[in-house]
């Protein structure tokens, strides 16, 4: 986690792999006079490929401001390189809301990091398709939006939902949100829905996977954390973690260490959201984590 996030900016940056990137990135941040505290970097091939690049400086003697220095970057150097790149500041707290149904431990988690200060987010509302957890939510002095939706209301309620996230939420978290976003409800946030998913895909993907892992006798169980793309459970993953068990391990059990995992993997994959440690690259991901 960014520790002294009062004065960190972050560039990240996407592009065609060639000599002198790196050279004219830092170069060009050392002549406005910053600090660089932290530096990541990826190719996907030793020649012709993609590069992708992650950097953390400090701004106190940054000799302009941002925005000054976002406009001289995308001239001396996005142009050239043909770059796809963006600089943020780790002070401006993203807009993160919640959706989910009646199971709490995925939600709980995150409210609780960011209770903690350990999440650098605003919460401005979580929305549900059930009342059950309105007052555990409220407790956190979060709001709390009942969105009711059926098979017969299903455009209805994503209709009411977008209406309520609109111009209040930067990025979405389905927090064990059982219902299927339709694709028009995607498009509204590419790349900025985070879902966390209940098995280790792509395995037993649909309805009771530990049933589903229980019937076939599996030795690892896992959960996973991806972008949610219109195409269900095939989105971009971010994290990953597994369990191993036994044939002594119950479907009670299972479940059990299931939403252990799921609430570390949807918090890591989250915070690593929240930090630009992620950058998309089609249907996969590069993760510059910690």
């Amino acid at each position: 986690m960014t520790t002294q996030p009062e004065t960190t900016a972050r560039l990240l940056i996407t592009c065609p792999d060639r000599p002198g990137i790196v050279s004219a990135v830092t170069t060009f941040l050392y002549h406005h006079g910053v600090n660089i505290t932290e530096l990541d970097q990826h190719s996907s091939d030793p020649s012709g490929g993609k590069f992708f690049l992650r950097l953390e400086f400090q701004t106190p003697t940054l000799d302009v401001s941002i925005s000054a220095l976002r406009q001289a970057f995308g001239d001396v150097v996005a142009k050239p390189f043909g770059m796809q790149w963006h600089i943020t500041q780790a002070s401006e707290r993203p807009r993160m809301a919640v959706l989910v149904s009646k199971h709490d431990h995925a939600l709980m988690e995150l409210l609780w990091r960011w209770q903690r200060g350990e999440l650098q987010v605003d919460i401005p509302m979580v929305i549900s398709n059930h009342a059950d957890l309105r007052a555990a939510v409220e407790s956190f002095g979060v709001r709390f939006e009942h969105v009711p939706v059926t098979a017969e209301t299903h455009a209805e309620a994503e209709a009411k939902m977008l209406a309520l996230l609109k111009d209040q939420t930067d990025f979405i978290v389905l927090a064990r949100y059982m219902r299927v976003l339709t694709g028009d409800f995607v498009s509204h946030y590419p790349s900025r829905i985070v879902n966390i998913h209940h098995s280790f895909l792509p395995a037993f993907a649909g309805a009771d996977p530990y049933l589903q892992a229980y019937k076939h006798g599996v030795k690892i169980i896992g959960a996973t954390a991806h972008y949610v793309t219109a195409e269900l459970d095939q989105g971009p993953i971010i994290e990953q973690d597994t369990a191993r068990v036994s044939h002594r391990h119950s479907i009670g059990d299972l479940k059990r260490l299931g939403r252990d995992l799921e609430r570390q993997v949807l918090a890591r994959a989250v915070r690593w959201h929240v930090e630009d440690r992620v950058i998309v690259d089609g249907n996969k991901t590069v993760i510059f984590a910690q």
